[in-house]
């Protein structure tokens, strides 16, 4: 399997990816809460929240995985992308039928929940990247001696 090796993402990029997460989710929060409508309508949402998180890193990394021809079943690949499909559906018709939201919040909803979508993509891909990189100011790392098939290790050496 090729081993991918990626530069290492600036910390302004990764602050900026948490940053957009912490304001999209407080903002889809913080409109929850303030919003006049029943608890299970509160819950609908917050649901659609969590389900669309996981989908769109569901889907980032099923994607990358196979850009980098990691193995991903088609099942698993599909069902991220439908759940994500799903999850952008039921808000769209959700804020679409619900009487008692004026459309300034309905836009806040579906900005602050695409916003919030995007930023944990950036994050997965920061997470997958510094899991991956190749710190440019590090030397490398000198060669471990490994041994032959057939050769013993030395008496007394222990690793």
């Amino acid at each position: 399997m090729t081993q991918y090796r990626t530069i290492k993402p600036s910390p302004a990029f990764i602050g900026a990816s948490w940053a957009a997460l912490a304001s999209g989710m407080g903002t889809y929060l913080i409109s929850l809460l303030n919003a006049d409508m029943e608890l299970n309508e509160k819950g609908y949402y917050l649901s659609l929240l969590l389900l669309g998180l996981f989908a769109a890193i569901s889907v980032q990394k099923s994607v990358r995985d196979r850009s980098e021809h990691i193995p991903v079943t088609n099942i698993y690949y599909g069902i991220a992308w439908l759940m994500l499909a799903a999850a952008l559906t039921l808000l769209i018709v959700g804020l679409i039928n619900a009487r008692s939201i004026s459309i300034s919040e309905k836009l806040v909803y579906g900005v602050s929940f695409a916003m919030s979508l995007y930023a944990v993509v950036a994050i997965q891909k920061n997470v997958r990247d510094l899991a991956t990189s190749e710190d440019p100011d590090e030397a490398p790392a000198s060669p471990q001696p490994s041994l032959l098939p057939g050769s013993q290790p030395k008496a007394g050496v222990r690793d």
